[in-house]
């Protein structure tokens, strides 16, 4: 099949209109699921209060958004593979936006449990639609800069419901701030209409469904196999992260990792182990990151006794750094190398995690500025991690491939504000989220340094046609890690001399 590719410009004034389009309607949608999702760690003391829970059970309802984001990944992932991927966007801000106007109206802990675990469908699916898509879109050497731009809607949703919470819970309660989240609805009916699908989508897979995720996971002789999997699964990850295991804790874990494998293998088929050390790079990188930031409203609520006020402005200026580093790191990255631009941020945030929680309540603007860098060089440097992770997959399967690993990579989350809390009952607060960030970043950092799925699919022979098992281009002018190019004669491929941005090799 012959496949066109869009030249590759140097800057944003290079892309055409209907780069720009798909690029603007992607971080909009991911601006909003931004918002929707953080806004439970805002009013966690709140709903602890108004639901008579603990503080440690409360936290659970952070998690409860993960436990179902694998299914997301998958389930919408698949779509994107087989119908593309704006109609698995549109899908996702459904599921979200719903999901979140739904906790407004939940009566008891499970309603809004339930409730967050089908925006937590949508945030998979939202993740890995629009990260595909706005890089199937863009030229190949623009997409580190395509999903660190994209990224950085997210921490601007996190500002803006700092903002809400702000305005609207000391005046009206904590319901009232759910059912701000159900506006996105509104965003899909100008999307449905006004965007064209990804190029590359459209180039390499189009209308054939013998080559996408779906045609494997729904075959005829799997279907009722999966579907009962599905159910026993969702049911072990409930039991798990709402604090419900009792005595069966080990087995339940046993049976989700068992699940999760068998679902890798149909996905990846040959790239399963790939896949499966994506997923624990992932999940590491959400131990890293997630504690600070699904605990850090009630950091500053409780060990530093800020109000309401108080702890928007904090979380504003983490939320700008969150975006500005972003963008930074699509830059950089496109400049230098994805791999090696992300570990460099990673090594550059520990100088700040300690200063951030040594601070007492008295150093409020000391704490904005550090929390600032902090946040850019932590969770900003995470825009490069679509592109770091969708490398490992071929076009045909890279929505469900990037959306299936990410997602179950994301049940560190889930896990994230439990060891928090857990930590916390042994120590203060301030000291589990610096050990916990200190820790895990290290790990992260090194796992990607040494790009250990590409080292994995290498040592077992692995073929794949994705970026990252690609040979390093020692010829290509620019970034050397970062640049490398393909074979004309390859079909499906961008033709002899064009970057492609990609996951180093080295």
């Amino acid at each position: 099949m012959a496949t066109s590719y869009p030249p590759a410009p140097d800057s944003f004034r290079g892309l055409s209109a209907g780069q720009r389009k798909a690029f603007f309607a992607a971080w909009l949608g991911y601006l909003l699921d931004g918002f929707d999702f953080v806004l439970i760690t805002l009013v966690l003391t709140e709903i602890a209060d108004d639901f008579d829970i603990s503080l440690t059970k409360a936290a659970t309802l952070v998690s409860a958004a993960f436990v179902s984001r694998w299914f997301g990944g998958l389930l919408l992932g698949a779509i994107g593979d087989r119908y593309g991927r704006k109609p698995a966007m549109l899908l996702a801000i459904l599921a979200f936006s719903v999901g979140s106007g739904m906790c407004g109206f939940a009566w008891g802990y499970w309603s809004l449990f339930a409730f967050r675990a089908l925006v937590g469908i949508g945030m998979a699916g939202e993740y890995g639609s629009s990260a595909t898509y706005v890089m199937e879109s863009w030229p190949k050497s623009m997409r580190n800069r395509a999903t660190g731009f994209l990224l950085s809607a997210y921490p601007i949703g996190t500002v803006v419901a700092a903002l809400a919470y702000e305005v609207i819970v000391p005046a009206a309660g904590w319901r009232w701030l759910f059912y701000a989240g159900i506006v996105p609805v509104a965003l899909t009916l100008y999307l449905r209409r006004a965007l064209p699908e990804a190029a590359e989508w459209q180039a390499e897979v189009g209308d054939r469904p013998d080559v996408t995720t779906s045609s494997v996971l729904l075959a005829p002789g799997r279907r009722l196999t999966n579907g009962g999997l599905t159910v026993v699964l969702s049911t072990a990850l409930v039991l798990l992260f709402s604090g419900n295991a009792g005595c069966a804790y080990p087995w339940l874990i046993a049976v989700v990792v068992l699940g999760l494998v068998a679902f890798t293998v149909q996905l990846a088929g040959a790239l399963w182990p790939v896949t499966l050390a994506v997923m624990v790079t992932t999940f590491c990188a959400f131990l890293y990151s997630w504690p600070i930031q699904s605990l850090l409203p009630t950091y500053l609520k409780t060990d530093l006794g800020y109000d309401a006020g108080q702890v928007s402005d904090a979380l504003t200026w983490a939320g700008l750094g969150y975006a500005a580093g972003s963008c930074l790191a699509g830059v950089v990255g496109d400049r230098f190398g994805t791999r090696r631009t992300y570990v460099f941020g990673l090594f550059l945030s520990l100088g700040f995690v300690f200063p951030v929680f040594a601070l007492d309540s008295g150093n409020v603007v000391l704490l904005w500025l550090f929390l600032f860098v902090m946040q850019a060089f932590s969770q900003g440097i995470s825009g490069l991690l679509p592109k770091y992770i969708a490398d490992h997959f071929p076009t045909r399967v890279r929505a469900a491939g990037l959306g299936f690993s990410y997602n179950v990579g994301a049940l560190g989350g889930a896990v994230a504000p439990l060891a928090g809390a857990s930590l916390a009952e042994r120590t203060d607060l301030g000291t589990a989220l610096t050990g916990l960030a200190a820790v895990l970043t290290t790990v992260v950092a090194l796992m990607v340094g040494f790009d250990v799925p590409a080292r994995i699919g290498r040592a077992l022979h692995v073929g794949s046609d994705a970026p990252a098992f690609a040979p390093p281009n020692t010829a290509a002018t620019g970034t050397g890690e970062g640049a490398r190019t393909e074979s004309a004669a390859t079909p499906g491929k961008p033709p002899h001399g064009q970057p492609d941005g990609g996951t180093e090799t080295g």
